[in-house]
């Protein structure tokens, strides 16, 4: 309140198209919409419960790079030659990160 801020408080149930609707929905719809269609498009056996960091990080990384798609392959192709070879045991410390 001090800061000029306000919460409006809006109960959108299951199923409601209220929220299409909505001018203050219409980025969290629209991030929502293209994960979706990210995760559906890509993976055919997706188990968010096992790996939900490696998931978010390479929806992350094409996101961030989405006005330059001529770049992205180079630049992933060029990330994996400059890594060097890595041991399955140094791989998977990334799956201990909670």
């Amino acid at each position: 309140t001090e800061a000029g801020c306000t919460h409006e408080k809006h109960i959108i149930r299951k199923g409601s198209t209220k929220s299409q609707k909505m001018e203050c929905f219409t980025w969290v719809n629209t991030i929502l919409g293209n994960l979706k269609n990210a995760i559906v498009g890509t993976y055919h056996a997706f188990d968010f419960s096992k790996y939900p960091h490696r998931y978010l990080g390479e929806y992350q990384y094409r996101f961030n790079r989405r006005f330059d798609l001529a770049a992205m392959l180079p630049r992933l192709v060029t990330a994996a030659a400059r890594t060097g070879r890595r041991s399955e045991t140094w791989l998977r410390l990334a799956e201990d990160w909670r």
